[in-house]
């Protein structure tokens, strides 16, 4: 039973989609950009939830037949588009989901809101579908582009939206509400530290098995890079292809790890450490590198997320990363 209370931080969003709502000056188009999982698709969510309302106040009543339907996805109106792959979404995702059946009415509510996420995704075609539902949409039609890169979509439609930009949530806020989950306060700093403001990442840090073998399995490379030959590090390169999902999030362990080893290295202060129990590789590390051979690193791991997102060969991307490690 989602609502607005249960969002953490992003007071502003919050207060803009209430207002909104306030004034019935609701729009027809929005972008919610933000990293993945930074709290994108719950906004959008109860958002919709609310507008959907039978109650119409500024909070879902969570006891309504729309609301209970919400909950359960089964919303008739609010139609989160899906496509099958999962590298773009095309023109025929588009048509068939959105502009085949935003003139069709509402079944049962006042809006017939459409949730998109991953918009960044949408080729160039489908996005120029898009563009002429957006440009003369029916009264009761409202679209949520969900993105992490706004870069990616075309200024003819950013100009046509209501623009929200999602942004870090206080350390302290998601420290509380890990906490609140049951998270040791040990595991919970890491999280925390690590998540950078994201109050998703910071969950599936803290409670994912996965996340800890990532971490591990980073660590041990980060450790014994130097002293491996290079015909042992690229066949541990092969081994990273079953963390290519996970591919940013093992980049933003390698992140913090070079964070942690300068900041020991220029302040000798463990206390700030992300990585604290590992103090004595950071400080062997630290004294093994200079300062600049640890911001090359740390400027190649950004090179290594920009490729990726450009769909350059992710073997190649990170080969070229773990050499460059190495070298430095």
């Amino acid at each position: 039973m989602a609502d607005f209370h249960d969002i953490i931080g992003h007071e502003q969003i919050i207060e803009h989609m209430k207002s909104a709502i306030q004034m019935k000056k609701v729009s027809h188009a929005y972008i919610i950009e933000g990293d993945y999982d930074s709290g994108k698709k719950l906004l959008a969510t109860v958002f919709a939830k609310t507008l959907q309302c039978e109650k119409k106040g500024l909070m879902p009543c969570n006891v309504c037949t729309s609301c209970k339907q919400a909950d359960s996805h089964n919303q008739p109106d609010i139609i989160y588009v899906n496509h099958e792959r999962p590298t773009s979404i095309g023109i025929d995702d588009v048509r068939e989901q959105i502009n085949g059946s935003i003139q069709i009415k509402p079944y049962s509510s006042e809006y017939k809101i459409y949730i998109v996420d991953e918009a960044e995704k949408m080729t160039t075609e489908a996005q120029n579908a898009l563009l002429k539902t957006i440009e003369e949409p029916p009264s009761y039609g409202i679209i949520f582009l969900l993105t992490t890169n706004l870069g990616k979509l075309l200024p003819t439609i950013l100009s046509r939206c209501v623009v929200l930009h999602v942004k870090p949530v206080k350390d302290e806020l998601i420290k509380g509400h890990l906490k609140k989950l049951g998270i040791a306060d040990e595991q919970a700093e890491f999280a925390t530290a690590f998540a950078l403001g994201n109050v998703g990442k910071a969950i599936r840090v803290a409670t994912s098995e996965e996340f800890r073998e990532i971490k591990n399995d980073c660590i041990h490379m980060l450790k014994y890079a130097k002293d491996m030959e290079v015909y042992e590090l690229i066949a541990s390169m092969k081994e990273l292809t079953k963390y290519k999902l996970q591919i940013y999030d093992y980049l933003d362990f390698m992140l913090m790890w070079y964070r942690d080893i300068l900041l020991l290295k220029a302040t000798g202060n463990a206390n700030q450490l992300i990585y604290q129990e590992e103090y004595v590789a950071l400080n062997e590390k630290g004294k093994r590198s200079s300062y600049e051979g640890i911001q090359k690193i740390i400027e190649e791991i950004e090179k290594a997320k920009v490729r990726l997102r450009a769909n350059v060969n992710f073997e190649l991307t990170m080969e070229l990363l773990w050499l460059t490690i190495k070298e430095n």
